[in-house]
């Protein structure tokens, strides 16, 4: 080849290259968007779980709109109160006080429980069997094919006899399975504290039409909210008040939960700790006095 011609095309290529490069820095220059540091370092203290909990596509999603869009500091149901603290003081603001919210399901009918089961032989999965008539008398219960099994990413959820049960030991509220129930009987719920009594029903029937498809549903008695103000009825279901819930004074929701003729106010959450698990943490405990209240004969579930 020419030497000519090798030079010529060897200089052709350096310039454009330095064009280049000048093109790239005058971009650079001229479209740089300047990022808040906070964003940064509201992203290091979030857990990086991109659950999706908080409302937001991510924890980067979410850290930009806390900075930037004055998106609360307490939104991440994974990282807690100590997340929510730990944001504010990035933020330089006052972090209201919150709790974890904590998915429930509002319903206790595992297979036997339910009448009027009808054969379905469709797609197992809750979306669509909700979509036929028939599949159970109760058209409010679990459905029990997974569907909130399948979208928790953190294997908090198992069925059990048709029955969706939280693992709270493994949940972090990320809300998933609140989402994805199509008959949207789990609910999030403030969590005050390891355990919190639930109306395990989410059937708004009266209370005869209850009886006829399911063996533990709410009859809509009322008896829970004579015995306690925390309960009102929305129709015939009853729900509960956890802006006034408090944990350290629960005697009259106490009263409720043993007049309840179905049983069906339950406590949800980590189960208790006993002697047994004190001795395993190698903790010591002063003996105390051993008193029992209804809580201890309530059934858990979790």
């Amino acid at each position: 080849m020419d030497p000519l011609l090798m030079l010529l095309a060897g200089g052709t290529l350096g310039l454009l290259s330095i064009g280049a490069g000048y093109a790239l820095g005058w971009a650079s220059r001229t479209f740089h968007v300047e990022i808040d540091p906070r964003v940064e370092a509201v992203l290091g203290v979030l857990p990086g779980a991109n659950c999706g909990g908080c409302g937001y596509v991510g924890c980067a999603s979410y850290a930009e709109a806390v900075v930037l869009a004055g998106a609360p500091p307490d939104k991440c149901p994974v990282g807690g109160a100590s997340c929510a603290q730990a944001v504010a003081k990035i933020l330089g603001v006052d972090v209201r006080p919150s709790w974890p919210q904590r998915p429930v399901v509002h319903c206790r009918a595992h297979y036997g429980d339910r009448l009027g089961r009808g054969q379905y032989h469709g797609e197992p999965t809750c979306a669509a069997a909700n979509l036929v008539a028939g599949v159970q008398g109760c058209v409010y219960g679990c459905l029990g094919f997974g569907d909130c099994r399948a979208a928790c990413a953190f294997d908090a959820i198992r069925i059990v006899d048709g029955l969706a049960v939280i693992d709270y030991e493994k949940c972090t509220g990320c809300g998933a399975c609140a989402r994805v129930c199509p008959r949207n009987i789990i609910n999030m719920t403030p969590f005050k504290s390891e355990r919190m009594l639930v109306v395990a029903c989410a059937n708004q029937d009266f209370g005869r039409d209850v009886r006829a498809v399911c063996r533990v549903g709410c009859i809509g008695c009322k008896a829970c909210q004579k015995a306690c103000d925390l309960f009102s009825f929305d129709g015939f279901l009853p729900k509960i008040d956890y802006d006034r819930y408090d944990p350290a004074r629960l005697e009259s929701a106490m009263a409720a939960v043993e007049k309840c003729p179905m049983q069906g106010l339950i406590f949800v959450g980590r189960p208790p700790r006993t002697k047994k698990d004190d001795r395993e943490s190698g903790s010591a405990q002063p003996v105390r006095a051993e008193f029992k209240t209804t809580v201890d004969n309530s059934q858990w579930q979790g």
